[in-house]
């Protein structure tokens, strides 16, 4: 507080510097007194602060000597429990777990003495049982003692040498049980069958037998059903299910499947006073093939037997996580339904599927026969309620006859396919497919047809006057095709027109099953003739016309049963248009590929006439004879073999192309040779006469010889060379001015065949060098 008085002193001195003394002094006191206030207002708040302070200090010194007296006690009494407490507490920890560990193990020999006491009961009610023949309460008790050591046995770190001898003894006890059982079902259902390897031969099946042992009101009031009590004792064993499944093998392999697979055989039944008999008969059938309804008739009457004599059995307990309820008919049904009904699919319906859509509505009755078998069947227990495959499969009958017809439609192609190609039959512009009358377009097409047959008729008024087309016009012309593909085709017609009246989705499968026959076609006959259509012009040429024969049915064979079809295909789908071009390319190809290996063989032949040289040599015109010989008889030889085989114009076309072939060959090899003598001139004209005056003896399409000679006389028609080839003939025998006359300044007939070039060398050929030779190689332009 001074030191604030001294600075304000200072302060006040420091601005004071321009007052007067008097001022200075007076300010001086005032400030003297102003000091002396504050210090007594500062020295009364301390002693106030001080006095307030005090008790609190007081107070807290008493709590600090409180704490160090608690402090001390603490530490007294924790000595006392280190030292005496925690020596007694664990004194009675080690008592108390002593203790427990004695009653665990007193608790678990007293279980252990109870579970044996069980075991030991159970063995002896067992005994007791199995000599009364309680089949059942012996099981369920033998069950018992095997829970019991099955028990003791899962007690881990607990093992006594009783439990081997226990196991033993159980193991001993079952097949003690489980043999005295198979003895009694032994007695139960006892299988006599011939001691054949073929046990499922019809033979065999007739003198196999099935004896179910029966029991009086009497003994069964007295013993119970001993059927009942063998097979719960089973069920309760958990070995029902083997005996059950050996019994369901034998009853599949010498009693249901025979009798579905064996029409003759019939099954016979006897009832005895203490057994019943089943035993079969074979007799004559009168089909090759049973009904179903003969088969199901069969099948329930055995099921019918099975379940009054055997199998009525309820099982009261639990068998394969099965509950209480079931009885023994359905768990055999459960072991062999799936395998049955394979087979009678497969060997009953299948056979009984309808061949044609008239027939589908017989099938009913087999739908209803399925019904009412299986309806059976379920009220003998042998079935579950659910619909079953072969229900499904019946009532599935449209799919199943489109599937068997496409099938059979198929197969029955691939074999015509397969047969031999050179049996035949003669095609003409008037044959058709054996085909019957198409059925007449749906009501609702009838205007459209009737208009459409109005119109037609207008139409042809309006044209009578007119030049009208031959009938023939757009007919396949006269030639042979294979018997098999006639067979073919009317196939294919028939499975259109049962495509006909069939259902929506029959009618679609059979459509493209006939697509299919021409596909399968196209990829068979190829591959599998391919051999013979190599090798033999005459099968190459009968492919040529099948291919074509096919090609020109399938033109209009969709437009001919388009609106009769479903709608699905009326829509533009019902075509076979578009497979033409393939088969025609097919049979183009296989006998281009036959008339290449033919003029490969020409050409062969002649090239060993030594290229016409030197003519005058014996030896080189006796090998261009041959040559020429050669190639005439193969000529003739491919005529015989085409003739009434290719139509005229494919023939003539055909012999005329392979004569072509020959005499360019000669034409070419006579026109390179560089000198020719006047005996080689009239030895090349000899060969020459000689291709010209046989040459058109190879074309006869016909087998009537006076038809032919038309078209031997058209051989310049059909062989290009033909002109070409004489007036090389001409040039060979004429002299230097009938040459030059005959080329006329490049506008004779000579001219139209050879060129200028051509024709000098043959002159050079021909002629000596003189002046006569010059002005006619001038003449020559």
């Amino acid at each position: 507080m001074a030191a604030r008085a001294g600075s304000l002193v200072a302060a006040v001195l420091a601005h004071s510097g321009r007052l007067d003394k008097e001022d200075l002094g007076t300010r001086i006191g005032r400030l003297s007194r102003r000091v002396e206030e504050l210090k007594g207002e500062v020295c009364a708040m301390i002693n106030k602060k001080y006095n307030e302070f005090l008790p609190s200090v007081q107070s807290a010194e008493e709590l600090v000597s409180q704490v160090e007296g608690l402090c001390s006690n603490i530490d007294l009494l924790k000595a006392g429990i280190e030292t005496e407490v925690q020596r007694d507490l664990n004194v009675a920890v080690a008592e108390f777990t002593e203790l427990k560990q004695q009653l665990e193990r007193d608790t678990l020999v007293l279980s252990v003495l109870k579970k044996l006491q069980e075991f030991d009961i159970a063995i002896k009610e067992y005994n007791t049982a199995l000599l009364e023949k309680k089949y059942v309460a012996a099981a369920q008790h033998l069950e018992t003692a095997r829970s019991s050591l099955r028990l003791l046995e899962s007690r881990k770190g607990f093992e006594l040498n009783i439990l081997k001898a226990l196991s033993t003894e159980l193991t001993v006890q079952t097949q003690n049980i489980l043999y005295r059982l198979g003895e009694e079902w032994q007695k139960l259902a006892v299988w006599k069958l011939p001691p054949s390897k073929e046990s499922s031969s019809l033979e065999s099946v007739v003198h196999s037998e099935l004896h179910l042992h029966t029991v009086s009101s009497k003994e069964e009031e007295i013993a119970g059903p001993p059927v009942a009590s063998v097979l719960q004792a089973f069920a309760v064993l958990g070995e029902l299910h083997t005996k059950l499944k050996i019994f369901g093998q034998l009853l599949l392999k010498h009693i249901l499947k025979p009798l579905i697979l064996y029409p003759s055989l019939q099954p016979c039944t006897e009832e005895q006073s203490d057994v019943f008999i089943l035993r079969f008969r074979s007799e004559e059938p009168s089909l090759d093939q049973s009904s179903p309804m003969e088969v199901f008739d069969k099948i329930k009457l055995i099921f019918e037997v099975l379940h009054r004599y055997l199998l009525n059995v309820p099982l009261e307990q639990p068998v394969t996580d099965k509950g209480c309820g079931v009885t023994l008919a359905e768990l055999l049904g459960d072991m062999i339904w799936e395998e049955l009904s394979d087979c009678l699919i497969q060997n009953c319906l299948v056979n009984s599927i309808p061949t044609s859509s008239s027939k589908l509505e017989q099938y009913i009755e087999v739908i209803k026969s399925t019904e009412e078998f299986e309806e059976a069947l379920k009220n003998m227990q042998f079935l579950k309620g659910d619909t079953t495959d072969l229900l499904k499969y019946a009532r599935n009958v449209n799919c199943h006859f489109a599937n068997k017809k496409c099938q059979d439609v198929i197969v029955a192609a691939r074999n015509l396919m397969t047969s031999e190609i050179h049996n035949t039959v003669k095609i003409t512009p008037d044959s058709c497919v054996a085909l019957p009358k198409l059925p007449d377009p749906g009501a609702g097409d009838q205007s459209k047809t009737s208009k459409a047959s109005e119109l037609l008729c207008n139409d042809m008024v309006n044209l009578e006057n007119r030049t009208k087309l031959s009938q023939y016009t757009f007919s396949l012309p006269t030639c042979r095709i294979s018997s098999s593909v006639e067979k073919l085709m009317e196939l294919a017609y028939q499975t259109l027109l049962e495509a006909t009246s069939s259902t929506d989705q029959c009618c679609i499968q059979l459509f493209y099953s006939v697509r299919n026959i021409f596909q399968l076609f196209y990829d068979v006959v190829p591959t599998y003739h391919k051999e013979n259509l190599q090798k033999l012009p005459q099968l190459a040429a009968i492919h040529h016309n099948n291919c074509m024969y096919i090609a020109h049915h399938l033109l209009t064979l969709g437009h001919q049963f388009r609106y009769r079809l479903t709608n699905v295909l009326c829509d533009g789908a019902a075509t076979f248009v578009d497979m033409v071009p393939g088969f025609r390319r097919l049979g183009m190809e296989c006998f281009l590929a036959q008339m290449r290996v033919q003029k490969g063989e020409i050409l062969e032949r002649l090239s060993s006439a030594r290229n016409f040289s030197n003519m005058d040599d014996e030896e080189n015109y006796c090998a261009a004879n041959k040559a020429i010989r050669q190639v005439l008889h193969q000529l003739k030889r491919l005529g015989k073999v085409w003739q009434d085989v290719l139509p005229v114009n494919v023939y003539c076309k055909a012999m005329g192309t392979l004569l072509n072939t020959a005499l360019t060959e000669i034409v070419t090899r006579i026109a390179a040779l560089e000198d020719i003598s006047a005996e080689d001139a009239d030895r090349l004209y000899s060969l020459c006469r000689t291709m010209v005056e046989e040459g058109p003896q190879v074309f006869t399409p016909l087998p009537e010889e006076d038809k032919n000679k038309k078209y031997q006389e058209e051989v310049p028609v059909y062989v290009q060379k033909w002109m070409t080839f004489k007036e090389l003939m001409i040039i060979l025998q004429a002299n230097l001015q009938e040459i030059v006359d005959q080329w006329a300044d490049g506008k004779g007939p000579l001219a139209a065949e050879f060129s200028a070039a051509e024709v000098k060398s043959l002159i050079r050929a021909l002629f000596q060098n003189t002046e006569r030779r010059a002005a006619a190689l001038a003449k020559i332009k």
